[in-house]
């Protein structure tokens, strides 16, 4: 058992490189080998998004605050408080807060050879007001 005690794991901003508008990524577990789940808690400020897509696995993410999260080529859409959405391995999309609402997910996703997200181009304004 490895219990992760509040505080022992600092909180890092969401790179500009990744993230539109402001983020903050808090890490909750490592893979260990053979392990190959990583999982993390990640707040979007409101306007604040990612795109992504996986390199492996599904990636199920549990929502603790509204949102407007698409796949790409599907219509924005807003998800209640709690909701669990699943992502196919390798499918496209984002996630991000609404314009007025910040966000909470807690990310769950399989790493291949230490990478778990191949980053995409990031989601424009228009997009996110779909």
């Amino acid at each position: 058992m490895d219990i992760k005690r509040i505080g022992s794991q600092p909180s890092g901003k969401g790179p500009a490189d990744w993230f539109t508008g402001t983020v903050r990524i808090d890490p909750l577990f490592q893979a260990t080998a053979p392990a190959r789940a990583v999982g993390a808690s990640v707040t979007f400020e409101p306007g604040a998004r990612q795109p992504g897509t996986r390199t492996i696995g599904p990636d199920p993410d549990r929502d603790g605050g509204l949102r407007s999260g698409a796949a790409r080529g599907r219509s924005n859409r807003g998800d209640s408080s709690g909701d669990v959405v699943w992502f196919s391995p390798g499918e496209k999309h984002w996630h991000g807060a609404t314009p007025t609402t910040a966000m909470t997910h807690i990310a769950i996703q399989e790493q291949l050879d230490g990478k778990a997200v191949d980053w995409m181009e990031k989601v424009s304004d228009g997009q996110y007001r779909g």
